[in-house]
């Protein structure tokens, strides 16, 4: 096809070159996605992303080159011309038109199939978990062991509508700015300020009005000893009311009750300290004010703080990427079998080899293999040639539920991310429900168990008390702390750190 005079300069030339191989990449590797059993994200980000932005750089490079050129022919002043007349009888224009439409028409049909595509692979589970792969590891992870594993990131992290959209992508691109440079943090920082209300994404799936019932929760743990004693534990969590009639008149989902307005003010940025909490019932319109006592607030000190009305996010703060603590993970390993439970001392190797921080997962892997292995060369050799093999099973699981949990590069692993759901690693429920939280008439925020669950069962393997439905009993620790637990919040022991 012979191209006008002005075509040929090297700007039209090298954009009509760009155009066409990055069209030809484009083809070859969607063809390749297709035939392809193997899903690769990086496949996707050069067949949606890069490459079409390679060809719409050449296409605009070439009417650029052909202006530029023009210019240069007729001097900086041209002499004032009138509008080129279309003639469609003349062969050579109406050829010109045609050929024109044909391939304005295929690259507005391509561009508009890629943009599609470009917009599914945005929001797609692999751009958003692997694409960053050492940034993003910790949150994919524990997000495929979540109870959301199937629920796409975008379903919380953006939602519906045009605007969300539009600030996430361009939230992405300050996030694309800080992997290229380095100027992430480690760990991410959270809680995420930026996220919708939990009304337009929590609540498009879980009803708040229909969460009456009340749950059983069974759990078990592992002493540390030589027999890893199992330890039993029964709660009836009070979700809801006794009866479902009620409502949420009751239980522990009162706190986003339509009636009730529960707002406070968070005296550090992980939420973990509340020292204001406001409560408002919007029929009557009473109000009350509980201020932490031990840890009072001035009024200047108050204008400075974060101030938010409660929803489900509060309390379920880490609802698809939660990383268990050393004893909660191996644990649930021992539960479902991965490390034998039966295996003299293997929580407390397990311990042994967990207490400390690894820089990487390579060396955390030697690490517990060595400690494991010699704890039982040094402690129990006899164990140690009776059981070899599944020790050395063990220490596999020890080492899969570790990567699960504990990620060295991210500086990730329970305490970072404290989950406020209960009261263990972090105060959770404690940061409100203390005794400490009073109104100026003296009104606590009460911190009785009874109020959130009911102890039915608890105790060793063989040995556990039990009582009936609808009453409870009171608290016993698997070991001897001397009532510490009715005065000191749980996780003044239980949130293990790793310096």
């Amino acid at each position: 096809m012979k191209m006008p005079k002005n075509a040929y300069n090297w700007i039209t030339i090298t954009g009509f070159l760009l155009a066409v191989n990055s069209l030809l990449v484009i083809i070859l590797l969607f063809l390749f996605s297709l035939l392809s059993s193997e899903s690769n994200p990086y496949m996707g980000l050069f067949t949606f992303i890069v490459s079409p932005a390679f060809m719409v750089l050449g296409l605009l490079m070439i009417p650029v080159g052909i202006l530029n050129k023009r210019r240069k022919m007729k001097g900086k002043q041209p002499a004032k011309q009138n509008w080129p007349i279309l003639d469609m009888n003349h062969k050579i224009q109406r050829t010109a038109v045609i050929r024109i439409s044909i391939i304005t028409l295929f690259l507005l049909v391509a561009t508009a199939m890629g943009s599609y595509e470009a917009f599914h692979y945005t929001e797609s589970v692999p751009f958003c978990g692997t694409l960053c792969h050492d940034v993003m590891e910790p949150e994919f992870v524990a997000y495929q062991h979540s109870s959301h594993a199937n629920v796409k990131c975008v379903e919380c992290h953006v939602g519906e509508g045009a605007g969300w959209y539009v600030k996430s992508k361009l939230s992405g691109m300050y996030q694309v700015y800080s992997v290229i440079f380095k100027k992430y943090a480690r760990p991410i920082e959270t809680p995420l300020r930026n996220l919708r209300p939990a009304s337009e994404t929590c609540e498009r799936c879980h009803w708040p009005q229909k969460f009456y019932s009340q749950k059983l929760r069974n759990l078990r743990s592992y002493i540390a000893d030589s027999g890893n004693t199992e330890w039993n534990t029964s709660l009836l969590m009070k979700i809801g009311p006794q009866y479902s009639a009620k409502g949420l008149s009751e239980g522990i989902h009162w706190h986003i009750n339509k009636n009730v307005k529960i707002e406070y003010m968070a005296g550090t940025s992980n939420r973990e300290s509340i020292p204001w909490v406001k409560y408002t019932d919007l029929k009557t319109g009473k109000v009350k004010v509980f201020m932490d006592e031990e840890n009072p607030v001035d009024k200047k000190a108050m204008d400075s703080l974060e101030k938010r009305t409660m929803d489900c996010m509060d309390c379920h703060n880490r609802p698809s990427h939660k990383y268990l603590s050393a004893p909660n993970f191996i644990d649930n390993a021992m539960v479902s079998g991965l490390i034998p439970n039966n295996l003299p001392y293997i929580k407390m190797a397990a311990m042994e080899a967990l207490k400390v921080s690894y820089n990487t997962k390579d060396s955390a892997h030697i690490e517990i293999k060595n400690v494991v292995t010699n704890y039982y060369k040094d402690e129990l050799s006899g164990a140690y040639d009776n059981e070899f093999q599944r020790i050395s099973k063990a220490i596999v699981a020890i080492q899969g539920a570790y990567d699960q949990n504990v990620f060295p590069f991210m500086k990730v692993e329970a305490t970072k991310y404290l989950d406020h759901i209960g009261h263990l690693e972090s105060d959770g429920c404690f940061r409100c429900h203390s005794d400490r939280h009073k109104t100026a008439s003296g009104e606590t925020i009460s911190r009785n168990c009874d109020l959130c669950h009911s102890i039915l069962a608890q105790g060793p393997t063989g040995n556990v008390t039990t009582v009936s439905l609808g009453s409870s009993m009171e608290f016993v620790h698997p070991t001897e702390i001397r009532g510490k637990w009715k005065t000191a919040f749980c996780s003044e022991c239980h949130r293990v750190l790793y310096e």
